[in-house]
This record gives structure tokens, C-alpha cells and sequence, in this order.
């Protein structure tokens, strides 16, 4: 991979990982100034109701913000694109659709298709 290439997904993955940073301070600073006392209970119910949904998007983003601290490191290290299982070189369709993958779509694919078989 040339190296504006390269350049290019490293500030899309600094750019990520910043909107990330500011969804969790915007969710810190609603959830201190919601601190009110509600007396209605259905009024308490659909407020701890968001509550928990903006956790739950915050945990998802926790952990996309570890993958993308590995994939900066991978650029780092000139791994980026790299499949980790056949070692093979990731499209750059595939690192546009998912700039934090790891594994290149035939393994992708196998992997998931393996997942399937232990559900079952």
C-alpha cells in the first residue's frame, strides 16, 4: 500500500476515534445534568430506559475504540491490510467498508461459517 494510501485511513481512523471521544464526553455531560428527581414513575421508566440504551451504544463504541487504537497501531508497525489468518493482502474495498478489520473477506466469511456450525 503507497503511502497517501496509507495516510488515508490513518486520519480516518483518528478521525473515528475522535467522534468516539466525543460521543462519550456529550453522553458524561447529559447524563450529570439529567440528575433531576422525577416523580412520575412511567417519566422515571422512559428515562432510565434511554439511559441504558446510550450505555449500551457507548459500551459498542468502547469496544470499537479498541479496535481502532489496534488498526493505528497496525498502520504504526506496517501491518495495516494484512490478513491475520492467511497473510494475504485486504482489499481496499473491504478496509473502506471497515478500515478496523483484521481479516480479509475469505476468512471473514470462514470464520463466520465456522461460528455457525458450533451454534448448531
Amino acid at each position: 500500500m503507497d503511502k497517501d494510501v496509507l495516510e488515508h485511513f490513518r486520519q480516518q481512523l483518528l478521525d473515528k476515534r475522535q467522534e468516539i471521544l466525543q460521543e462519550v464526553d456529550k453522553t458524561l455531560g447529559d447524563m450529570t445534568d439529567q440528575t433531576a428527581n422525577i416523580p412520575d414513575p412511567n417519566d422515571r421508566a422512559t428515562v432510565e430506559s434511554g439511559r441504558n440504551f446510550e450505555l449500551r451504544l457507548r459500551d459498542r463504541e468502547r469496544k470499537l475504540l479498541g479496535k481502532v487504537d489496534a488498526a493505528i497501531v497496525r498502520l504504526e508497525e506496517g501491518e495495516f491490510g494484512i490478513c491475520e489468518a492467511c497473510g494475504e493482502d485486504i482489499t481496499l474495498k473491504r478496509l473502506e467498508a471497515r478500515p478496523v478489520t483484521t481479516l480479509c473477506i475469505d476468512c471473514k466469511t470462514l470464520q463466520e461459517n465456522e461460528e455457525k456450525s458450533v451454534a448448531e
